[in-house]
């Protein structure tokens, strides 16, 4: 066999391969779902198991968030943000802060994907890139928890507000005592690291449109008002898909479609184990149990959104079962998409110290659900 053969079959085996890693997540759950349709022949109740109210919200969010992304108002926002600090721990602050609260508006891997490189660039800007370890895995945190308080925050929050039909006021109650605690555990870490006087360096960034950024705030809020039951999906969904198509039809193709499929699949996954006795006796007896618990677990393997869907159908435990899906994301690499894109631009940055890198992430991830799972426990008492 030639050199020019294997070469390009290595290249294909490559492409191969970064196309699974990048779409893990939907296409297992496209195989979930198929597999479970052996045994659950199609029928009008299939058309039962789609959330579209959810895939209608996070669409038009999604798409909302690359239209601002395109003018760059997230970058250009954050830099403004992070260059104002002086010293390396509020440096640290302003960049895993901008991730937390920006988690609550872009969902946790959006925010990654635009404040990640940032950090690295205020980091490799004044010589510090010691502290990227240290600095990604508060980032990663911030976003996972980050979104934790409002109903739109986290796409699993989005599905399970909606699906049990919860009150903004019941939300929040909910979700107040683990954000807080959170909260004060990301700023904890932060507050270890040095005050060290630093110089940033960063290439400014070209103001964003106003008229642009108004549109497309007043496109957000639309979206968001789905989530309440303000607005019906449709309209808004007419409304976002022209607009977009009217002003940016490019942020149409950006949006994340990997994970409305894994929502579409998982529904069906979901929506045919519970009609499968055996199974849906055996899941309702475990995840009564501890839905906290088998929550958290269950987020382990399989990711906090799909665990979302799937556990939703089988306890009305829902003030467990939605704190498990947002602490869960803390643990392994796999417990959250965020996680994995984290990684990733870690690992693009700063390869050889990638061992040092899942050092400190386990250590902090861990500790973190630790304390989350033992407060939510605690509160459960009560």
């Amino acid at each position: 066999m030639s050199t020019s053969v294997r070469s390009h079959q290595h290249r294909g085996t490559v492409h191969v391969g970064a196309f699974f890693a990048k779409y893990a997540m939907p296409i297992i759950a496209v195989t979930l779902a198929v597999v479970t349709c052996i045994f659950v022949p199609f029928d009008r109740e299939y058309l039962g198991y789609i959330d579209l109210s959810t895939l209608a919200t996070l669409f038009c969010t999604l798409a909302v968030v690359s239209a601002f992304k395109n003018i760059r108002f997230f970058t250009w926002l954050a830099k403004k943000i992070v260059l104002k600090f002086g010293n390396l721990r509020n440096t640290v602050f302003a960049l895993v802060f901008v991730t937390y609260f920006g988690s609550m508006i872009m969902a946790n891997d959006m925010a990654l994907i635009t404040f990640l490189p940032l950090g690295y660039i205020a980091l490799d800007s004044c010589n510090r890139r010691d502290k990227m370890p240290i600095v990604f895995v508060m980032q990663n945190v911030a976003a996972n928890l980050g979104g934790m308080l409002t109903p739109f925050g986290n796409p699993q929050n989005i599905y399970l507000f909606g699906y049990y039909a919860m009150s903004t006021g019941e939300f929040l109650k909910i979700m107040a005592i683990p954000c807080a605690v959170a909260l004060l555990l990301i700023v904890g870490v932060c507050m270890f690291v040095k005050k060290d006087k630093i110089q940033l360096y960063a290439e400014q960034e070209k103001t964003p449109s106003t008229w642009r950024s108004i549109a497309y705030a007043v496109l957000f809020v639309l979206s968001v008002l789905i989530v309440f039951d303000v607005l019906p999906w449709y309209a808004v969904f007419a409304v976002v898909v022209v607009a977009m198509l009217a002003l940016d039809y490019k942020a149409l193709g950006k949006v994340d479609y990997g994970l409305l499929i894994t929502f579409t699949a998982f529904f069906v996954f979901s929506g045919n184990l519970a009609r499968i006795d055996a199974i849906n006796e055996l899941l309702s007896h475990v995840v009564s149990l501890s839905p906290l618990l088998v929550g958290v677990t269950s987020c382990q393997f399989i990711s906090n959104v799909p665990t979302a869907v799937l556990l939703s159908k089988f306890t009305a435990d829902y003030s467990n079962l939605i704190v498990a899906v947002n602490i869960g994301g803390l643990g392994t690499p796999i417990a959250s998409l965020a996680s994995l894109i984290t990684l990733n631009e870690f690992r693009k940055h700063n390869p050889t110290a990638i061992k040092r890198y899942l050092a400190v992430f386990f250590a902090i991830n861990f500790s973190f659900l630790i304390v989350l799972i033992g407060v939510q426990l605690l509160v459960a008492l009560f």
